[in-house]
């Protein structure tokens, strides 16, 4: 392969990253994505001569930066609405996410939900995750779904949550039968796995 070669893979390879970045729904790694991409962008328009777009997807490099220091510094506004498990906003939330609630928990059914707890967090009045549970007799929540939307997947709705939970007299939060695509999260959140069971002190 000659240099050419390369250096046009390098084009194509960084312009597949910028348009990626756009497909996805997490505004952070929308911004770290399209990051990586302008920045090999521009190595590649300037091995090629082409200052301007080098220019261009630097200043761009700049923004990204800039907007993700931002969303990164500036407090979300989380609220915690406490909830029916068979409320009618719950429903019609459970039916417009149930499809990307089936990727994390596959036995998932709104009108089958087993639990007497649950708890909605809104950022500035938009849902942002849903936690459903039954209470125990020693103070503990048994998670049976603990949902978060695309847009808020940075752990964030979590901590806030079970922060809230503290103040409610929940001093334990079990998680008895994790989904494999969810174990990953309740690691970052502070879950421990013990005996099968995840379990989190609050």
């Amino acid at each position: 392969m000659d240099t050419h070669m390369i250096v046009e893979l390098i084009g194509y390879f960084s312009s597949l990253l910028v348009l990626v970045s756009f497909l996805m729904t997490s505004v952070i790694r929308l911004r770290i994505v399209n990051s990586i991409g302008a920045i090999i962008f521009t190595v590649y328009a300037t091995i090629i001569g082409s200052y301007p777009t080098a220019l261009m997807n630097l200043c761009l490099v700049g923004i990204n930066m800039y907007n993700l220091y931002k969303l990164l510094k500036s407090p979300k506004r989380y609220e915690v609405i406490t909830e029916e498990p068979e409320a009618a906003g719950l429903q019609y939330f459970f039916k417009y996410y149930e499809e990307d609630i089936r990727k994390f928990f596959p036995d998932f059914k709104p009108g089958k939900l087993e639990a007497d707890a649950a708890y909605m967090v809104v950022h500035d009045t938009v849902p942002a995750g849903v936690l459903l549970g039954k209470r125990k007799a020693d103070g503990g929540l048994e998670i049976a779904l603990d949902y978060t939307t695309p847009q808020y997947r940075d752990c964030s709705v979590g901590r806030y949550l079970y922060g809230v939970l503290g103040g409610q007299g929940i001093a334990k939060l079990t998680f008895p039968d994790a989904p494999g695509g969810h174990e990953d999260y309740l690691k970052k959140v502070g879950f421990v796995k013990e005996n099968g069971v995840y379990e989190r002190t609050i």
